[in-house]
């Protein structure tokens, strides 16, 4: 499945921005991870069909209410398969 690397900048910590991405991604059937970065930033790997992937870069591009989004930078991976979407703490 087509793959990406997410690095999601803004005020995206402290505002359930992981836990909302999950709960998205797995609406979708989008598989992979997300986690905190320690700069302040949010990380992700992200693996599914091309519109899923589409819609959850877009929703990543808002996140949740609390959050503030200055930037999403989507990087194309190699193709990774996942067996579902985690939050790495």
């Amino acid at each position: 499945m087509p793959t990406v690397h997410l690095l999601i900048k803004g005020e995206v910590q402290g505002v359930f921005y992981r836990a909302t991405a999950k709960e998205i991604a797995d609406k979708l059937g989008v598989t992979g991870w997300i986690k905190n970065k320690w700069d302040g930033n949010v990380e992700a790997l992200a693996a599914g069909d091309e519109e899923s992937l589409q819609k959850f870069i877009e929703w990543c591009r808002q996140g949740p209410k609390k959050a503030e989004v200055t930037d999403v930078i989507v990087t194309k991976k190699e193709e990774t398969t996942f067996n579902n979407f985690s939050v790495i703490r």
